[in-house]
């Protein structure tokens, strides 16, 4: 069962199954972190990616603020003492069935604290708002990917 607030990895089988060129996969020996935010009423998991690539996402942040005023598709905040950029553009449904285990630091599962997961599911919700109104700022093809997990569960 999924803890609200902590950081987890994926299983390889999901890479395989969605087999989509923007995921940032399983490497060996690394693999991608994510933050998760569970679907109001649906078993609907969202995976959002962290980076440690801070400096190039702080370019692209500072773009779209000058662009739009705002941007609420990328936060840079500070997690287990260390800056990382939050990328909602980039998150995508699952379900736990694909859920692997928790990011840890020193053999100690990573936890988001109660302010910043607000922030971060501000930002979603303010991005997810923007693409039912037609607007798509997610890079993969969320649609597709729910239904392939709506399956799954089937």
């Amino acid at each position: 069962m999924l803890k609200e607030g902590y950081l987890y990895h994926l299983k390889d089988a999901y890479f395989d199954l969605i087999n989509d060129g923007f995921l940032t996969k399983n490497k060996s020996g690394k693999r991608p972190s994510y933050f998760v935010l569970k679907e109001e009423n649906s078993e609907i998991l969202w995976f959002i990616p962290l980076s440690t690539k801070v400096k190039k996402y702080k370019k692209i942040v500072e773009h779209k603020i000058k662009k739009y005023g705002r941007c609420s598709t990328v936060l840079i905040i500070e997690i287990a003492k260390k800056e990382q950029a939050v990328l909602i553009q980039n998150a995508f449904p699952t379900i736990a069935k694909f859920v692997d285990t928790f990011h840890m630091i020193d053999n100690v599962p990573v936890h988001v604290t109660n302010t910043l997961r607000k922030k971060i599911e501000q930002n979603f919700d303010e991005t997810m708002k923007v693409y039912k109104t037609g607007l798509n700022l997610f890079f993969s093809d969320i649609e597709k990917f729910r239904n392939i997990m709506l399956q799954e569960l089937e």
